[in-house]
């Protein structure tokens, strides 16, 4: 499965951007998809992840209550919304997918993520 990830962009402090994940090859099926991001000089970090199956999602606690993850099964094609945006969130954002579903407890681990698509860049100015 290949994944376009897109939607990043330049936005003040308390902004939004909405970035989205796009699958061609496969569909998500009983994958997990997820956003992870990466700051400069820093490891990358998971964001947040939906289960394609049941719906469910799971943030990190950075961004819970700002940021939500949904999925448009027709277009096969996960969103991020994030709201408030904070200079913290500068990153490169990557969205992946995983396989098989994961067990709850390693969803926002990079290790279950088998299919990765390229960074799009959000910043924040503050």
């Amino acid at each position: 499965v290949q994944l376009q990830a897109s939607g990043g962009g330049l936005v003040q402090a308390g902004g939004s951007l909405r970035l989205s994940c796009a699958a061609s090859g496969r569909t998500f099926r009983s994958s997990a998809v997820g956003w992870f991001r990466q700051a400069p000089g820093k490891e990358r970090e998971f964001v947040a992840a939906v289960r394609w199956g049941d719906s469910r999602t799971y943030y990190a606690d950075s961004v819970k209550g700002r940021f939500t993850i949904s999925g448009d099964k027709a277009k096969n094609t996960v969103y991020l919304q994030m709201n408030a945006l904070k200079a913290e969130d500068t990153a490169d954002y990557y969205c992946a997918a995983t396989r098989f579903s994961p067990i709850i407890s390693a969803i926002r681990r990079e290790s279950q993520y088998l299919y990765w698509g390229q960074g799009t860049q959000v910043t924040v100015s503050s």
